[in-house]
C-alpha cells in the first residue's frame, strides 16, 4: 500500500510513518517547513518528503491519505484554503483518514496493546515499559512522543506481541474529534493521571474524563470475561471519577498508601512494594516524585505481560530517560562554579512546578534555579492557566518569560513574584536578561514544547562569551 502523510513532520505522524516503512508500505508525506529531526530521520528511510500542502500532490496517487490534526479546513486572510491539498482530496472523493485509524487498523491489529495516557508523563512512561519489556526480552513494538535514549528512534514494530503506545487524549482529525487513544483498543490502559489542559478543545475537566472513560470503555473485561487491565494513579480524584462511571476490566493502582503498587525511599533509590510486600528496588538517575509514580505505572503495566515487578525494577535501573526530559545541553565553568544548561518539555503548571521541585532535591545549599520558559502550548497561549504560574515557579530563584505573542500579560500574571521574575518579549532579549543574573553554581532550566528559539545554545554562546 502507498499511503501519503499529511503533516508528516510531527512527532506522532512521523513515528506513524517510520513503522508503516518498517512494515513494508511505501510511504510519501508533506508538511509546512519539513523541519528536523523528524524530517532527517525520515528520509534516512528512503520516505520523500514535500514541502507545503499543494494540491498537485494528487498526482502521487496514493491508495490512502493519511491525515495529521494538524490539519483544518482553515482559510488564509485572503480566503485562499490553508490546505489546498486537503480540499483537492475532499473535492476528488478520494480515500483518507486519520493517523490514529491507520495505524489502528494495519499495525495494531493481534498486538496485545499497552496505551499510556494522562495529562502529564505519558512519553516518559511509555518509554519506561518499553525499556522493561526490552530488558525482559519480549522485543516490543512502541510508539512514543519523544526518542527514547535507550533506543535512540521514537517508534519501531518489534517482533514480539506486546505494542507500547503513547496515548494522547487531543483530538484525531478535523473529522474526527474523538481523543487519538479511543482507536488503540487496549488491553492495557495506564491512565497516569487527568487534569484540565488542552483548553483549545476542551471546556472543562469533566469534559476530558468523558474522554477517558471512553479509553476505559474499549479495555477488555477481566476473569472470565477477558483479559484486560487498567492501571490507576490512586492519587487522583478525577481518575477515581472516570472508573466510577463504570470499568469492567481489572484494576491495579499505584501511588495512593492503600494502593496495590507503592514505593518506599527517595525518587532516585527507592523500594518497590507490591500490597505492602517489597518486590524490588531502582536506584537510578531520575529526579522527582513523578518519576517514581511513572515507574510505578510502568511496572503495573509490564507485569500484565508477564514481567515480574523485582525485573522490572532492576530493569529501570538501566533507563536512560528521554530526550528533552531534564536533558542536560551543556555547562560552562566559571570561577565561582559550573553554570549548567537544561532543557525539559514541562509547559503545563503542574508539569513545571513537578519538574522544578525534582531538581531542586538534587541540588546542593545554595545553588539556585533559573526558570527560563515560554508559553507555548495552546492552553497556555489563551491564558487558561496564567494565574498558576507564581504556583509553578514557587521553588525557583528567578523566572524567566518569554512573553512574545501572547494575548494576555506575562508581567502581570507573574507579579506576586516580584523582582524574582522578568519578562521579556523576544528570545534574545530573555537571553540578555538570563546571562546578565547567572553566576556560578546556577542551574538554568528551560522549558518549553516547542525549540524555544534554540534558547539553549544562545546561553550557553553568551555565557562563554562573557567569561563570567
Amino acid at each position: 500500500m502507498h499511503i501519503h502523510i499529511l503533516g508528516i513532520c510531527g512527532t506522532f505522524m512521523g513515528g506513524l510513518a517510520a513503522l508503516a516503512r518498517e512494515s513494508g508500505h511505501k510511504v510519501t508525506g508533506c508538511d509546512a517547513g519539513v523541519y528536523p529531526p523528524m524530517s532527517d530521520q525520515l528520509r534516512a528511510l528512503g520516505i520523500e518528503l514535500i514541502e507545503g500542502f499543494g494540491a498537485e500532490q494528487l498526482a502521487l496517487k496514493p491508495d490512502m491519505f493519511v491525515v495529521g490534526n494538524v490539519v483544518s479546513r482553515s482559510h488564509l486572510p485572503d480566503g485562499t484554503p490553508k490546505f489546498p491539498l486537503m480540499e483537492a482530496i475532499l473535492d476528488a472523493g478520494l480515500p483518507y483518514t486519520s493517523g490514529p485509524q491507520w495505524l489502528s487498523e494495519h499495525l495494531l491489529q493481534g498486538r496485545h496493546v499497552i496505551a499510556v495516557a494522562g495529562t502529564h508523563g505519558k512519553t516518559t512512561t511509555t518509554a519506561m515499559t518499553s525499556w522493561i519489556l526490552e530488558a525482559a526480552g519480549l522485543q516490543p513494538g512502541f510508539l512514543v512522543g519523544g526518542v527514547p535514549l535507550n533506543f535512540g528512534v521514537s517508534a519501531r514494530l518489534g517482533q514480539g506481541k506486546a505494542f507500547v503506545i503513547e496515548a494522547d487524549e487531543y483530538d484525531t482529525a478535523f473529522f474526527d474529534k474523538r481523543s487519538k487513544f479511543v482507536h488503540y483498543r487496549p488491553r492495557t490502559a495506564v491512565l497516569n493521571n487527568l487534569e484540565f489542559d488542552h483548553a483549545d478543545i476542551f471546556d472543562n475537566l469533566a469534559a476530558i474524563e468523558r474522554q477517558f472513560h471512553h479509553l476505559v470503555r474499549t479495555v477488555p473485561g477481566a476473569g472470565a470475561h477477558g483479559s484486560g487491565r487498567v492501571v490507576v494513579n490512586g492519587l487522583e480524584e478525577s481518575l477515581a471519577r472516570v472508573l466510577h462511571m463504570g470499568c469492567w476490566s481489572e484494576v491495579r493502582s499505584f501511588g495512593a498508601a492503600v494502593s496495590d503498587f507503592t514505593a518506599q525511599g527517595e525518587a532516585n533509590d527507592f523500594d518497590v512494594l507490591q500490597q505492602g510486600k517489597v518486590v524490588g528496588h531502582v536506584i537510578w538517575p531520575l529526579s522527582g516524585i513523578h518519576n517514581q509514580l511513572n515507574a510505578l505505572a510502568a511496572i503495573a503495566a509490564a507485569e500484565h505481560v508477564g514481567v515480574s515487578p523485582d525485573v522490572a525494577a532492576q530493569a529501570l535501573g538501566s533507563f536512560e530517560n528521554v530526550k528533552r526530559r531534564m536533558e542536560l545541553r551543556g555547562k560552562v565553568k566559571t570561577a565561582t562554579g559550573d553554570i549548567t544548561v537544561l532543557d525539559d518539555f514541562a509547559h503545563h503548571p503542574t508539569a513545571i512546578r513537578t519538574t522544578v521541585d525534582g531538581l531542586r532535591r538534587t541540588l546542593k545549599t545554595g545553588e539556585r534555579i533559573l526558570a527560563v520558559f515560554e508559553p507555548r502550548s495552546n492552553t497556555m497561549k489563551l491564558g487558561t492557566m496564567k494565574a498558576q504560574l507564581p504556583w509553578s515557579l514557587e521553588n525557583v530563584d528567578l523566572a524567566f518569560c518569554h512573553g512574545g505573542g501572547l494575548g494576555w500579560d506575562a508581567a502581570a500574571a507573574l507579579a506576586p513574584m516580584g523582582e524574582r521574575a522578568q519578562v521579556a518579549d523576544s528570545i534574545d532579549a530573555l537571553v540578555a536578561q538570563v546571562s546578565q543574573s547567572a553566576q556560578g553554581g546556577d542551574y538554568i532550566l528551560c522549558m518549553s514544547n516547542g525549540g524555544f528559539g534554540g534558547v539553549h545554545v544562545k546561553l550557553l554562546e553568551i555565557i562563554n562569551k562573557n567569561g563570567l
